[in-house]
């Protein structure tokens, strides 16, 4: 099988670990930048060039930035009309990256979420911060990453300074109660169509609610209850995906939903757990990948 990686680099390790497993399973692997491919709309003959040349490939596993999710969805969009095997579609790709989005379609899947408000006007402030519990509260901005844009407000009034800076600045947000109890912690839970394969619990550097590697976390494996484990599968599903990482917190009600990344990293976990996370993703895409099987598995 021909696998395309999209991928800025090939340096980067989770790109690096796919290559190495794609081609350890007897594969052609090759990386692409995708922001480097063009293409071909024309309905008689779609086309994805890179290089200079039409690529042929049977599957394609699409590492997107965030920044850089529209012209990557439709690269994404276009192997699809080629009939190329995608292991996560374009239309789920962009699902999970719109943070309300991605929790409104949780919440009608009646999944575990923190109490979440999103407004437009300043003048509605009061009513968010009372919506979500009062202080202490999280204030995100929709369009961050790896904790950037994350403020955690310890009282009301400086709630309502850092919400009017961010609308001040037409940022969109999402306010968000406080999980208390996480203690800086958080789970990610590394989905594989319908298993949970890896999980670990990130815990936030000192001083630091945010539980990031990037930001100075820690990781370690950890067992996940039944619950935690339908939570991550069902919202997978919800969003279409066949592989992403589910960030979850645990609450005292049971686990409450953050985030579903559909480009999960894969160094942290397989760090942390020993489990070949790049492997499993390969097996994968060899019981799956046939030609023009594309699903868009849920509508909105």
């Amino acid at each position: 099988m021909k696998i395309a990686i999209l991928s800025r680099k090939g340096s980067l390790y989770s790109t690096s670990r796919l290559k190495q497993a794609a081609e350890e399973a007897g594969h052609d692997a090759l990386v692409v930048d995708y922001l480097r491919c063009y293409m071909n709309i024309a309905s008689h003959r779609p086309a994805v060039v890179y290089g200079g040349k039409d690529l042929q490939v049977d599957a394609i596993i699409p590492r997107i930035g965030a920044s850089n999710t529209f012209y990557g969805t439709a690269v994404v969009r276009q192997f699809e009309m080629m009939g190329v095997y995608p292991l996560n579609e374009s239309q789920a790709i962009s699902r999970s990256r719109d943070k309300l989005r991605c929790l409104q379609l949780l919440s009608r899947r009646g999944i575990g979420l923190p109490v979440t408000s999103f407004a437009h006007s300043t003048k509605d402030v009061a009513g968010v911060i009372e919506l979500v519990g009062g202080a202490p509260l999280v204030v995100k901005i929709l369009e961050g990453t790896q904790g950037i844009g994350v403020v955690l407000c310890e009282t009301e009034k400086a709630a309502e300074s850092v919400i009017e800076a961010f609308r001040g600045i037409h940022a969109n947000i999402l306010v968000q109660e406080f999980i208390k109890e996480a203690g800086g912690a958080d789970i990610r839970a590394f989905v594989i169509g319908d298993k949970v394969v890896a999980a670990m619990r990130r815990q936030g550097a000192p001083g630091e609610f945010r539980s990031n590697l990037h930001r100075g976390g820690t990781a370690e494996q950890v067992k996940l209850t039944p619950e935690e484990r339908t939570t991550a599968v069902r919202s997978a599903k919800a969003m279409g995906l066949r592989v992403c990482g589910v960030d979850m917190l645990r609450s005292n009600h049971g686990p409450v939903v953050m985030e579903v990344n559909s480009s999960p990293g894969l160094e942290g976990i397989e760090k942390a757990t020993g489990i070949d996370v790049a492997g499993a993703i390969i097996k994968f895409i060899e019981s799956k990948a046939e030609p023009n099987k594309t699903s868009d598995r849920i509508k909105g």
